[in-house]
């Protein structure tokens, strides 16, 4: 077994949360209003607030910020598991 690169964890760390997202997003819809929907909902944030970079020429801002939540965690570990028969 050969190791893998930062990108491939990258990639599924970025996949996993867009697949945790939309599962999460249906089982919010499908949830009942009540103490299972909120644990399941929420989620803990992380982020690095916006930077403005004026370069007299250009101007960016660079922002970056990141939510999780449990559902977010189950598909990050999809994902991997998935991902780790394309050897």
């Amino acid at each position: 077994m050969r190791k893998k690169s930062l990108g491939f964890y990258v990639i599924i760390i970025i996949l996993g949360s867009v697949v945790g997202s939309v599962l999460g997003d249906i089982v919010g819809l499908l949830l009942p209003e009540g103490v299972v929907k909120q644990f399941f909902m929420q989620s803990a944030g992380f982020g690095v607030g916006p930077a403005l970079f004026d370069l007299k020429v250009i101007t960016f801002t660079l922002g970056f910020s990141l939510n999780i939540n449990i559902i977010g965690v189950l598909g990050i570990f999809m994902v991997a598991y998935f991902l780790r028969w394309l050897d």
